[in-house]
């Protein structure tokens, strides 16, 4: 008669929760001493350090510009966090973020915006809803119905 002993094993692995997989996902970052001239294209999020002069193209991913970022180009991304300097129009199919050191002088196209106190923005803002379809059949965003979007702008009292 044979008897097996069950030896202490290691734990079986455990899934990775769905959060950091979406967490680990690729990008790339160009550091505070680099410059780039000319168009940015990838499939891959993007971390902006340093400065860049053109296009930037990233359909589908994130781009953000850092503290020390300077953007003088046209982003269109599915997001954008601006926590440096962007001159240029944002065209996002999701979200933009101007955070409270950010400086934004362009239009913004998106479903949702947010802009902290402290951010710095001058342009139009359009809201377009996903999904719906332009008279070729292409998908495209519409227009939200005609909205009156004042700027706030906080003044400091002395």
């Amino acid at each position: 008669m044979s008897t097996s002993t069950n030896l202490p094993s290691e734990p079986a692995p455990v899934a990775a929760p769905r959060n950091a997989i979406m967490n680990s996902q690729e990008q790339a970052t160009i550091g505070k001493s680099l410059i780039i001239k000319g168009e940015v294209t990838g499939s891959e999020s993007l971390y902006i350090d340093g400065r860049v002069e053109g296009a930037i193209n990233l359909p589908g991913h994130r781009v953000t510009v850092g503290r020390n970022g300077q953007v003088q180009a046209n982003i269109n991304a599915k997001e954008a966090v601006i926590l440096g300097k962007v001159k240029g129009n944002v065209t996002v199919s999701d979200r933009a973020d101007i955070r409270n050191e950010g400086s934004l002088h362009g239009d913004v196209i998106c479903q949702r915006i947010s802009i902290e106190d402290g951010a710095y923005f001058k342009g139009g803002i359009d809201i377009r809803k996903a999904g719906a379809k332009d008279m070729n059949g292409a998908a495209k965003t519409e227009p939200a119905p005609s909205q009156s979007v004042e700027p706030r702008v906080a003044a400091a009292t002395a």
